[in-house]
């Protein structure tokens, strides 16, 4: 059984893949946390607004992270939609 930072680094090296294709557009995919067999992401940068971001996340990420971690059952995708100071 791995351990939790060995799922962490598996996620990380999945996200490593995708991050160029959200960087070209000044955003960026953030591992939040991982909890039993749920994977939590956060969007950041310019994938906040993107208006496709919802079809973005489970055309690529989300499918990705399944195909290439059998462990992984669910993929959660939030968004910091405001900055409160």
């Amino acid at each position: 059984m791995s351990t939790i930072l060995d799922r962490e680094k598996e996620v990380e090296e999945v996200l490593e893949k995708i991050r160029p294709a959200l960087a070209i557009d000044e955003g960026n995919i953030i591992l939040k946390k991982i909890e039993d067999d749920t994977v939590y992401l956060e969007l950041v940068g310019t994938c906040v607004h993107c208006p496709i971001s919802d079809m973005t996340m489970k055309d690529t990420v989300v499918v990705a992270i399944k195909q290439l971690l059998p462990w992984v059952k669910t993929v959660m995708i939030g968004q910091s939609k405001f900055e409160i100071k």
